[in-house]
């Protein structure tokens, strides 16, 4: 989204890489190209949809121009070699778009054994959970990867039918709505019948009056803006989890938004 044009291979590769060093053996997970909706790219000139969010993006763009997914895929397998990398794709809605990245995928890995490029064998591919289908299909879809990222800003507008940036509909997008947190709950849970983690990136998982909700429902990671850390370490740190659970358990139960939300403040 900086550049004029796209990256080539040996720009991105330069990139992953020194994340990869710095980060020495922390997990750094790579977010496949993920345009579309409200992120343009002027240089790739996306045809104009009546409503891009439900149209021609992320995953979608890679699946279709498998060539321009293979640079990017390319680029990280060899920055691989160099630290903890994983792979995760966004916006998949079935099993058979996952079985298709994992393909070409493979397909790439081929290619950098015959170039004698090193890599890293078993990197993981993760996907992203934010479309209602996805987390109703969890425990499915965990069976062939090996992690979810619940991605609640596209989820909730998904669910709610409420588009995140539309101001006159702003009062009915929210990640108390108690669908959203069924869908969340069905997610880890399918993640941890198949002994995967689960983390949650978007808004959401910084939320102070929603993570004691998160981490009765028994999401494994946190992702978010980098100062809203310490405040959320400091929060987990204080918690019970028996508390945790408990809420958990009254929340499913709750069929209205205001009411999630206001247990969930008190807390």
């Amino acid at each position: 989204m900086e550049t004029d044009d796209f990256p080539s291979e040996e720009q991105q590769f330069e990139i992953y890489r020194k994340a990869a060093e710095q980060l020495e053996d922390k997990k750094v997970i790579i977010r496949t190209l993920d345009i579309g909706g409200d992120k343009d790219l002027k240089y790739m000139k996306l045809p104009k949809e009546e409503n891009p969010f439900l149209g021609y993006r992320a995953i979608r763009i890679s699946l279709d121009k498998i060539e321009l997914f293979k640079v990017q895929l390319k680029a990280i397998l060899r920055a691989s070699s160099y630290g903890n990398l994983s792979i995760m794709l966004p916006m998949i809605s079935s099993i058979e778009e996952l079985r298709t990245a994992k393909k070409i995928i493979e397909e790439v890995k081929v290619e950098l054994k015959e170039k004698k490029i090193k890599f890293k064998e078993d990197i993981q591919i993760g996907i992203m959970i934010e479309i209602p289908s996805a987390a109703l299909m969890a425990e499915e879809l965990a069976k062939e990867c090996d992690f979810f990222s619940i991605g609640t800003n596209d989820l909730i507008q998904y669910t709610i039918a409420a588009e995140r940036g539309n101001e006159k509909v702003a009062n009915l997008y929210t990640h108390f709505h108690p669908a959203v947190i069924r869908l969340i709950k069905l997610t880890i849970d399918g993640a941890h019948k198949n002994h995967i983690l689960c983390g949650m990136c978007g808004e959401a998982a910084g939320d102070s009056s929603f993570i004691p909700l998160l981490i009765g429902l028994g999401l494994d990671k946190l992702s978010m803006n980098a100062n809203k850390i310490l405040q959320t370490r400091k929060i987990i740190k204080e918690l019970e989890f028996k508390h945790c659970q408990k809420l958990a358990e009254e929340v499913l139960k709750l069929s209205t938004t205001e009411e999630i939300k206001s247990i969930c403040k008190r807390q």
